[in-house]
Formats: C-alpha cells, structure tokens, sequence
C-alpha cells in the first residue's frame, strides 16, 4: 500500500456527536500498553503521526486518522491499565461501544494483544465485547520482536486459546521494529476499501435512535 497523505480530521470525546464519514473505517482497540500508537504510525507509514506514550490511557478521544483521502484509520480509547477512575474508563467504555454500534461505514476492527503474554482478561473481555457487537475481530499479537522464533507458534496458540477464537479467525503476528505483518494487515485494509460501495450497514433512523440513547446514559 502507497501512503501518499495522512491527516488527523476528527477527534470525538464522550459525548461528541459521531461524524458520517461516507468512507470505509477501520477500528483499533488494545490495551492502554499494547503498542497501539506504534501500530498505527506503521499502517501510515510514518515514524510519529499518532502519538506514542508511556503513561497508559494517553488515548481518551476516538481519533479518525484519514487515509489517502480514501478512508479512515480510527484510534479508540486504550483500556486495562489507564490510570484513571472507574467511572472515567465505563464512560470511555459506552462511548467504544457507541461507535461499534454506530459507525455504518466500519470495515474492521483490529484487537491488539501482546503476544509475550497470555490474553488478560480485559483482552477477553474486549473480543467477545466486539463479537456480540456482530464484528469479527482481527487480532493483532503486537511486540513480535520481543520473543525467539522458535516461541512464536506456542504464544500464537496461547493467543488463540485464550481469547476463545474461533479456528477461522484471524490472527496476524506484528511487530513496530521491524514492520512484520504490516503487509498482511494492508491487504486486508486495501481488500475492503476496493470492495466498498458506500453502503450503509444498518438503518439511520434507528441509528440515531440508539445514538440518543447512549449519549443520555453518558451525560
């Protein structure tokens, strides 16, 4: 994929209105630590675009990063280890949640997990979050780099089985350094905008019915 420009064109925060972007969107959700940020700068091909941080919960607005002025990268609210309270991370919670239930252009969804470690249960509790939302999550087994060859096979089946994937799911190891599987993440991206046609994936009035009712849970 030729990344010809990149720019950031909409942030929305708990109770922003979600934008109708009439273009394909792909959404990322991890971990506050999981290389998020560091996911996204390489799917731009740029070293710094989407900030990187090392205070977990950085991310506290989804952030649509639009893409050759063809699509749109879209960067949710990290959860798990977010140093802030309760009540902060469930409004951050129904505001991923009005998103997945809203956007009718949303292509896919990617969950990134590390692959060093077994799926937390926040981990597991995200995908089965996104699959009861009707979404397939791809997953991502982020830091790649940071393990032997030879463990790899192991912590991908520790991945699989920890998240409850079902054996056609799709799992792409991935590393920031040295940019492993960043091409089979485009062709997925490159696949779904080309076989986009601009329809809408569910009715707009009762969309905005169900936009009114989140954002009075969230006031």
């Amino acid at each position: 994929m030729v990344i010809r420009n990149v720019s950031l064109d909409i942030v929305c925060g708990i109770t922003s209105r979600l934008p109708e972007t009439g273009q394909p969107e792909f959404a990322f959700a991890g971990k506050s630590n999981v290389g998020k940020s560091s996911l996204i700068n390489a799917l731009m091909n740029r070293k710094a675009y989407a900030r990187t941080s090392s205070q977990p919960g950085k991310t506290q607005t989804i952030n649509f990063y639009h893409i050759n002025d063809a699509f749109y990268y879209v960067d949710l609210p990290g959860y798990g280890y977010a140093k802030v309270s309760e009540e902060v991370k469930a409004k951050w919670g129904k505001m991923i949640e009005r998103y997945l239930h809203l956007s009718r252009q949303l292509r896919y969804v990617f969950l990134l997990v590390d692959i060093r470690h077994d799926p937390s249960a926040n981990d597991r509790q995200m995908y089965e979050w996104i699959v009861e939302q009707g979404f397939s999550p791809v997953v991502i087994a982020t830091k790649l780099d940071k393990i032997k060859r030879s463990q790899i096979a192991k912590q991908v089946k520790a991945v699989r089985t920890g998240l409850g994937m079902k054996k056609d799911g799709i799992l792409i190891p991935f590393s920031a350094e040295t940019k492993a599987g960043r091409e089979e993440i485009w062709e997925l991206i490159d696949q779904a905008v080309s076989e986009y046609d601009g329809e809408d994936l569910e009715d707009e009035s009762a969309a905005e019915g169900k936009a009114d009712e989140i954002v009075t849970q969230l006031e």
